[in-house]
């Protein structure tokens, strides 16, 4: 099947009409996926290779269907920057607009950076994600204006499972303190080494990771054909 990428658009309970790009390869979705981008004050957009990256392998070699989209004030998305708050409300949008899309195939909520926080936090209190790929979630956001990623016993409490990937030189994501938080959230750490934030020349290698991992956490049988 030739792969279908649709630029689509969908609106926030508050009115907001956010833009992104939805990407089938297979005939039925075995899955859906989420992505949440980095930072927008700080370049961060659906458009960079850690996120291509995740959406090609989950939609090229496991047959989800794969949401990248713009959070609000960013590109063509309407509204404005809401500090990592209000754009927990733009991930709500978009899992409203997967589970419309491919209604019976678990969902799972993937971030990068800031994109990994709002999408922390938004797992929180909404129950439709059934497993969580967090991508240097900013443990130590230095000058980025974030609020604090909920207690890991938090995270535990909700029975969900979670991947916590990072570079080892992630100076945002300590390798030490993602591994504590990783355990206390009794999810699963990952760390790449020799890299950073951006996984640069990593991005394929931790999608293939991720990808596997989901299969097994939304218990995805990838033998059908």
């Amino acid at each position: 099947m030739v792969p279908d990428v649709d630029g689509v658009s969908f609106v926030t309970h508050d009115g907001v009409r956010l833009e992104g790009e939805a990407r089938l390869d297979v005939a039925e979705p075995r899955g859906s996926a989420v992505i949440c981008h980095a930072h927008p004050r700080h370049g961060g957009s659906k458009d960079h290779p850690v996120l291509w990256s995740l959406r090609n392998e989950l939609s090229g070699g496991h047959g989800y269907l794969t949401l990248l989209f713009n959070f609000r004030g960013t590109m063509g998305s309407a509204g404005s920057y809401g500090g990592g708050r209000d754009e927990i409300r733009d991930v709500e949008a978009a899992l409203g607009y997967v589970r419309g899309r491919a209604p019976s195939a678990p969902v799972l909520l993937a971030g990068w950076s800031f994109g990994a926080s709002v999408a922390l936090r938004a797992a929180m209190r909404d129950e439709r994600p059934a497993a969580l790929a967090l991508i240097g979630l900013p443990l130590r956001p230095g000058d980025f204006e974030l609020p604090a990623p909920p207690a890991p016993e938090e995270v535990r409490r909700r029975r969900r499972p979670a991947i916590f990937v990072a570079g080892s030189e992630d100076v945002y994501c300590p390798t030490g303190e993602l591994r504590a938080y990783a355990a206390s959230a009794e999810g699963q750490a990952l760390i790449l080494d020799g890299t950073d934030h951006y996984l640069w020349r990593r991005e394929r290698e931790a999608a293939a990771a991720i990808a596997d991992w989901s299969d097994g956490a939304l218990s995805i049988d990838r033998a059908d054909p």
